[in-house]
């Protein structure tokens, strides 16, 4: 990330948010507020509608280098805790609304 968005943006790691991992593996929030297995995907579209202008990038997550992954780029929403858990219940409202419509 360059050094013109430093303290207006955040990395996300779909791991960050990740109720399947550990704190070890990389989750920053509480169980309580992770989503199982987020897909960037939802990742994104949860930052788009709490307007945090998302960017994704093909990047390998430190902590397991031997794996091609993505990251999101986000405008900071508060502190990056803040902006993951609010990106982390955009997701979890995302995932009912489309149970509703699937179960209607």
């Amino acid at each position: 990330m360059s050094k013109e968005y430093r303290g207006k943006r955040v990395v996300l790691w779909p791991v960050n948010i990740d109720s399947s991992a550990s704190r070890g593996e990389g989750r920053k929030i509480p169980l309580r507020d992770a989503v199982r297995k987020p897909r960037v995907e939802e990742i994104v579209e949860a930052a788009r509608r709490l307007g945090l202008n998302p960017v994704v990038e093909e990047a390998r997550y430190p902590r397991k280098w031997w794996e091609q992954t993505k990251r999101i780029i986000v405008d900071k929403a508060g502190s990056k805790l803040e902006t993951l858990r609010r990106i982390a219940a955009e997701v979890k409202r995302l995932r009912e609304e489309k149970k509703l419509r699937h179960s209607d």
